[in-house]
């Protein structure tokens, strides 16, 4: 089975990873909700040019994800536009970088709202929704910091280990269904992020641009290389297709082999 007309609501997609999964998703035929809070014109824009590009259908819903009702009204209405919701890939994220007796207590707040407990809300909207079609697939986009840590991410670092938690229970509860869960743990994604903090970390330590990408961004990712958002896209789909079938409430990661240290 393919993910070909299948339905997949992609949180927080309209750049980074959650674009680039997106993106695969379309390609490979599955019919693709865009998501984010901005509701622009350039965010349904995005989701007609990906229908016109791989022939799929693609809608633009927007949703506040620190707000736990609109979760789920994010899946209630992509199930009303799309008939169906198949695909789920939790990926909305922000982060926040502090020690922990000067982190802001309402950061810490929005942080796992947003990262984590957002999780929660899509799932559980969903599952229904899987379990009547006879079929689904929930994907989160945890991090490196799912498995390990860094000092001055608290919140980061508790609602990435949250996921990964959370995404082993589905698991379970889902076990004896054609339904599976599973957790994505990349390390350092090349994004527009990620790309934008390259001068700017150039600038900081007095570095060219390779010495400053794998001395200080790729310090901790043995590959010294980015992973991609196509390579990330990739591992979603494969979670999605009939070779994954027994693979259920692990994590994999795609981190250059930061977890094996």
């Amino acid at each position: 089975m393919s993910v070909k007309d299948k339905v997949a609501v992609v949180t927080g997609s309209n750049s980074g990873i959650g674009l680039g999964v997106a993106e695969e998703l379309a390609r490979q035929g599955a019919r693709v909700v865009l998501n984010s809070y901005t509701d622009s014109e350039d965010d349904h824009a995005l989701a007609a040019r990906i229908a016109e590009d791989h022939g799929t259908e693609c809608i633009y819903v927007s949703a506040d994800l620190s707000n736990g009702d609109a979760c789920r009204a994010l899946i209630e209405t992509a199930a009303q536009k799309m008939g169906r919701v198949d695909i789920l890939v939790n990926n909305a994220g922000i982060q926040h970088v502090a020690g922990i007796d000067e982190f802001p207590a309402e950061k810490w707040d929005a942080i796992i709202a947003i990262n984590m407990t957002s999780n929660f809300h899509t799932t559980a909207a969903a599952l229904p929704l899987m379990r009547k079609a006879g079929w689904g697939r929930v994907v989160n986009i945890a991090s490196a910091h799912g498995l390990t840590a860094s000092p001055y991410k608290s919140a980061y670092v508790a609602a990435k280990h949250g996921v990964v938690g959370m995404t082993k229970v589905v698991a379970l509860e889902t076990a004896q269904e054609p339904i599976t869960a599973n957790a994505i743990c990349p390390g350092y994604v090349m994004t527009p992020l990620v790309e934008k903090q390259i001068p700017e970390t150039m600038e900081k330590y007095g570095m060219d641009r390779d010495t400053a990408v794998k001395e200080v961004l790729l310090a901790r990712q043995p590959s010294k290389e980015f992973a991609t958002v196509e390579q990330i896209g990739g591992t979603v789909a494969f979670l999605c297709s009939d070779a994954a079938t027994q693979i259920t409430g692990t994590t994999i990661s795609v981190d250059g082999g930061w977890t094996a240290l």
